[in-house]
């Protein structure tokens, strides 16, 4: 990947930083000392949004605390590793979480594979059991690495599933370019992994971006039994220009950078062109689809809810007062995406009705504080 020319709008950072902080169990008066330090985006400065969350991932390394390392080397290569500090971040990411899971005997492997169009790697743990396994794929966005979501490996291994984390074409270790027919890595990665667990009826647990790359996967390979997705992009994202506007300016320049485009005029003019499901597709997919949709969502349409509801066969949605991704309610965000996945594999049992009772009383909790913030009078 090229190296970047322009910073990144550092007001936006900050704010991404302070949105999913509370999702990696990071303090926010210790995230508020950080970021004090950070006076820019200019790579290589000093202080410098990449510099200053390298040397907190350096410092916690030394502490021997390599999930924290794995964490602040994760900021410091946001939103995409395109300058040298954040390639060398980048690296971090990698060797502390091989650290961790290498110290602590985790039954976590690394998995690399070679395309005609790139290279890509993957953690995996449940393969290759006695009695194959029903596999899992889990996939972020377009600033996710794996790493990010690998130390849930043994929790869903737990629960009988052999399951493997990857990353979205150009993102992380993952060198493939990105555009419309990329959810052909889908397939390839289950060619890869066949005898390794179940073959059949196989899981996507697919976040954002990689949610519209599952989606379209789905009507090609009868091998995908469900899908489970956070804020996927359908179609309006690609084709109403108007709300292209108001996107952040991150996700616009990260998208330039995943696809090799040449600017952001160039990858509006792509979208017209392939990217945007259409209903044909849609219906196509015949399989359980569960889908997170956030009411403040920045980044993707309200209007895409609407259209998966009209075309696909078995859809179901969860709703958070929240921004994309839902950051302020992953809690409760995970525990419906976990009760799915049992659910659309036919599992009723103790513990889906312990995810629904606990589902229910957080539900419960978040209205009455939502009435007691309405009712309350206003400060003299």
């Amino acid at each position: 990947m090229s190296t970047r020319n322009l910073p990144n709008d550092l007001d936006e950072l900050k704010e991404f930083a302070r949105l999913h902080a509370k999702g990696q169990g990071m303090k926010a008066r210790r995230l508020e000392r950080i970021l004090a330090r950070i006076r820019n985006d200019e790579p290589g400065a000093p202080d410098s949004w990449a510099r200053v969350w390298s040397a907190e991932a350096q410092a916690a390394a030394t502490r021997g605390k390599p999930v924290q390392a794995c964490q602040y080397y994760a900021l410091a290569r946001f939103p995409h590793h395109g300058d040298e500090v954040r390639i060398t971040a980048q690296r971090g990411v990698v060797e502390s979480f091989d650290a961790w899971r290498g110290s602590r005997g985790r039954g976590i492997e690394k998995l690399e594979f070679r395309t005609e169009d790139g290279t890509f790697a993957a953690w995996a743990a449940g393969l290759d059991a006695p009695k194959p396994l029903p596999l899992l794929v889990v996939m972020g966005g377009i600033v996710s690495v794996k790493e990010q979501w690998a130390q849930l490996l043994p929790r869903f291994v737990k629960l009988g599933f052999a399951t493997v984390v990857a990353e979205m074409p150009g993102v992380g270790e993952n060198t493939l370019p990105y555009g419309p027919d990329s959810w052909r890595l889908l397939g390839f990665l289950l060619d890869q992994l066949k005898g390794r667990a179940q073959e059949r009826n196989v899981s996507l647990l697919t976040l954002s971006f990689s949610g519209h790359m599952a989606l379209r996967a789905a009507g090609h390979d009868e091998r995908i039994g469900r899908i489970l997705t956070v804020g996927a992009p359908i179609t309006r994202f690609f084709t109403d220009e108007n709300w292209w506007s108001g996107v952040p300016r991150i996700t616009k320049d990260t998208l330039v950078a995943l696809t090799g485009q040449p600017s952001e005029a160039a990858l509006v003019e792509a979208f017209r062109h392939g990217w945007a499901l259409t209903p044909e597709e849609l219906r196509a997919v015949r399989v359980p689809v569960r889908y997170v949709v956030s009411a403040r969502d920045e980044i993707i349409p309200g209007g895409e809810r609407a259209f998966l509801a009209e075309h696909l066969a078995d859809v179901g949605f969860a709703e958070f007062d929240d921004v994309h991704g839902s950051p302020a309610h992953l809690g409760e965000l995970r525990l419906w995406l976990l009760l799915q996945l049992l659910r659309t594999n036919g599992i009723e049992d103790r513990r889906t009705k312990v995810l629904q009772t606990i589902l229910g009383l957080r539900a419960a909790k978040s209205r009455r504080a939502a009435r007691s913030a309405t009712t309350s009078p206003a400060p003299a």
